[in-house]
């Protein structure tokens, strides 16, 4: 099921700062996972990814390096920072209420 891009939009810092705090990753293993984890309800597109890492490095959030591969290639990764964590704490909280009173409003499953 392909999900509203505006439901999404509220929801794309807290799943990858999420991802950042099990382990370091580059953006490309950003994407996957978070598409198998999710049973590819959610598919970050390039242009969303990178402008939201961005986002989050600019707010101190998370931060790059590069790394070297076995096979020659370098990436980039990103871990979550001291401050990361704090505001991943604050986005589930307030995820947890968000999702509470729009299920307390909505109710359960649609039959239709």
């Amino acid at each position: 099921m392909k999900i509203n891009k505006d439901l999404m939009k509220g929801s794309t810092s807290i799943l990858i700062l999420s991802l950042l705090d099990r382990e370091d990753m580059y953006g490309y293993q950003i994407a996957h996972e978070l598409k198998m984890l999710s049973n590819q309800v959610f598919e970050l597109k390039e242009g969303t990814l990178y402008p939201m890492l961005h986002g989050l490095e600019n707010e101190k959030a998370i931060e790059s390096y590069w790394f070297d591969a076995d096979n020659g290639k370098r990436r980039k990764y990103y871990r979550i920072t001291e401050a990361g964590k704090t505001l991943l704490c604050n986005k589930k909280s307030e995820w947890e209420v968000y999702s509470k009173a729009i299920n307390s409003v909505i109710g359960g499953k649609c039959y239709a």
